[in-house]
């Protein structure tokens, strides 16, 4: 694991943060792929609950264009770079069936932004800056922005976005439906915190179906995702969980999910 890339796992709650804040944590496929590595195993690990930030003031400012790699522009094959670094840890990020809590402060623009939106919820200071900022060094934008940007502010405002490559604001961003909540950089880690906690102590299997179910939902009709629902729906009514929240439910308590 990259040094370039902060892990720690204590109570459930899996801490990844990109650490190369003299550079606003730009990423090289070196953090790239120890991101990877770390979403993949929280897939198995004691992990309820991943909250991906940034260190010092950003959350991450893009493609490390800094890198070497980048230098003898003929000799990179991107294509590849993509397929094998960027792609994969956007795709392990969706598919893992635990929730992902990104925690943005500062920039999250070019390829940082498009790490946060393979979050699940995103929480923003009100200090943080948004964009998709590849037309101003004559690129597509990439890790994932086409498919889930339209998906979130609609096809003209996304085209609109990444045509102009604008940087704009926390309160922007929550207006046009692509975070889920703004706070004062001061409140910003309690908020966080707060939502991991409650996270950990909810029912993991029925939060990995409601993330599957979603994603299910965004490239099928509405018969095959009630059908998704009834089938998936069977396998939480005879989990153990099911049991334990009706008897919380019955005894007034808080249920103590097992994941069983």
């Amino acid at each position: 694991m990259s040094d370039k890339l902060l892990v720690t796992l204590e109570g459930g709650v899996k801490r990844i943060t990109f650490n190369q804040p003299n550079r606003r944590n730009a990423i090289d496929s070196e953090m790239m792929e120890s991101l990877r590595e770390a979403i993949e195993r929280s897939a198995e690990d004691e992990s309820r609950v991943v909250i991906l930030s940034g260190a010092g003031d950003s959350f991450c400012a893009g493609a490390d264009l800094q890198s070497g790699a980048l230098q003898d522009r003929k000799s990179v094959d991107v294509t590849s770079s993509l397929r094998t670094h960027t792609n994969p840890a956007i795709l392990a990020m969706r598919n893992l069936p635990k929730p992902i809590i990104a925690r943005i402060h500062g920039h999250a623009v070019g390829v940082g932004c498009n790490y946060a939106l393979a979050c699940d919820i995103l929480i923003a200071s009100e200090q943080a800056k948004f964009g998709q900022g590849f037309v101003k060094i004559g690129l597509m934008p990439d890790g994932g922005s086409t498919y889930t940007l339209p998906r979130l502010v609609g096809y003209h405002k996304a085209f609109e976005l990444m045509a102009t490559g604008d940087v704009f604001g926390a309160a922007e961003a929550l207006s046009l439906g692509m975070i889920n909540k703004v706070v004062p950089f001061e409140e910003l880690d309690a908020t966080v915190d707060a939502l991991a906690v409650r996270l950990v102590a909810s029912a993991p299997i029925a939060l990995a179906k409601i993330k599957q179910g979603l994603a299910f939902a965004g490239s099928h009709g509405l018969a095959e995702a009630l059908d998704f629902e009834a089938v998936n729906q069977g396998e939480c009514f005879h989990s153990e969980d099911f049991g334990e929240g009706v008897r919380a439910f019955l005894e007034k308590r808080k249920p103590a999910f097992s994941g069983k």
